[in-house]
């Protein structure tokens, strides 16, 4: 019973770190875009926002520790960049600062417009570092505390939408709607958040008491629980926006959209309740990366020399400035940074949960290497307007949807994984002569 007890709590945790602001804007904007072909970019985009972050979650506890372990493999020098740079980029430079920057745009503005904004950013670290000073009990704290208010203000939102609709679905003429949705999906950027929180939970299960094959049971049950719950609020969120196709105008924004489908559902409370409920998953996430990044920063980088309490308030206040220049602009500097990151947290995860079949360091390294040259060339293409460079990147298969570097690196694998295999095969003759 306790052991159940655990599991959901560090599931339900889990979820309200993935589930941040971003997540609860991209599911309605895709339902009011593709009206009544939500069935099939439901499913699309359940395979890159929850399925992917699953993978990840299920690679580290394979491994039984962190994304650390899973780069190790590339190489040290590669691990140590690598990990340093992901936790930057998802943490104080970038993605911290856009929790407090959406908390304040969204949950402080439109009711206290006279707060300023580097105010309303100190007052949101000031909580979020109050739940993380002691690591011990963030865990416990977010999923006994702050999960079930957010979970709850959800639900509402869904089932009214449910059982009393503010419209029905329209024909909205869009194509390809479950590979488009896959890109959408993709915009999330949980999975690369995925191997980062599992250290969380690694963590937290380690502190319960569990030890060897049972911290490993329990991630993966904890990652379930978290993917079923982000699985059940985008469907909703989804069908909610498909019943708006024939309300907002064409060009509404997706922050302007899901307040106007709650000021439409809840009525005039309707804008507050939305307001709370951005509030909630920004902290909570802002929580997630802003414990993982100070202990990361603590005890590989700086080797126990700077503690992790004092890291995470000096990340507090960096995140509180970045914060200040506002949500369009944090994303805007994102996009590029993510853009060479994704392809390689999704290759080092893939490849840690085939097993055997990728067992060699030299396949993940060349696999590895092949995916982060075509990102970094893809978007070093987009950010100069190189024609020549763009040309070439347009040839590769899928370039026009945002996976270039995907048939790259599967060529990669097969071609090293085939060497792999005759070389061994090559020197188990030799032996078998001698």
């Amino acid at each position: 019973m306790q052991r159940t007890k655990d599991c959901f709590i560090i599931g339900v945790a889990l979820f309200a770190m993935f589930f941040g602001a971003g997540n609860l804007i991209f599911p309605p904007y895709l339902g009011y875009l593709v009206g009544d072909k939500g069935l099939a970019a439901g499913a699309g985009f359940l395979v890159t926002s929850v399925g992917l972050p699953l993978l990840g979650v299920l690679a580290c506890a394979k491994l039984g520790g962190t994304f650390t372990q899973m780069t190790a493999r590339v190489g040290t020098k590669f691990s140590l960049v690598t990990t340093s740079c992901l936790i930057l980029a998802i943490g104080p430079m970038l993605a911290i600062p856009r929790t407090a920057a959406t908390t304040f745009e969204l949950a402080v503005q439109p009711h206290l417009p006279w707060v300023p904004p580097l105010l309303g950013a100190i007052i949101f670290f000031a909580i979020a570092v109050a739940f993380i000073i002691k690591p011990r009990t963030i865990v416990d704290n977010v999923g006994k505390f702050l999960t079930p208010v957010l979970l709850l203000l959800l639900v509402i939102i869904i089932f009214k939408g449910i059982f009393a609709p503010i419209g029905l679905p329209a024909d909205t003429g869009f194509q390809r709607p479950f590979a488009r949705s896959l890109l959408e999906g993709y915009q999330t950027m949980d999975a690369m958040a995925s191997v980062i929180f599992a250290g969380i939970v690694l963590t937290a299960a380690v502190n319960k008491g569990y030890r060897g094959k049972e911290v490993t049971a329990m991630i993966m049950k904890a990652g379930v629980v978290a993917a079923v719950g982000l699985a059940f609020v985008y469907v909703g969120l989804i069908y909610l926006g498909a019943q708006a196709t024939s309300l907002f105008p064409l060009d509404i924004s997706r922050t302007a959209l899901l307040m106007g489908v709650a000021r439409l559902e809840l009525g005039g409370v309707g804008s507050a309740v939305m307001g709370l409920t951005v509030a909630l998953a920004c902290l909570t996430t802002a929580i997630g990366l802003l414990a993982t990044a100070s202990e990361f920063f603590s005890r590989h980088v700086f080797k126990g020399r700077v503690r992790y309490e004092t890291l995470a308030v000096f990340m507090a206040v960096i995140s509180a400035l970045i914060a200040v220049s506002g949500v369009d602009a944090i994303v805007g500097f994102a996009v590029p940074v993510l853009t060479i990151l994704y392809p390689v947290v999704i290759t080092l995860i893939i490849l840690t949960l085939m097993g055997p079949a990728a067992a060699g360091d030299k396949v993940v390294r060349f696999t590895t290497y092949v995916a982060l040259t075509v990102s970094l060339l893809e978007t070093i293409a987009t950010l100069t307007g190189n024609a020549v460079l763009k040309e070439i990147i347009s040839i590769i298969p899928l370039a026009d949807a945002g996976f270039a570097w995907v048939v790259p690196t599967v060529t990669a694998y097969v071609i090293s994984a085939l060497y792999g295999f005759l070389t061994w095969k090559r020197s188990m003759g030799k032996l078998s002569v001698r």
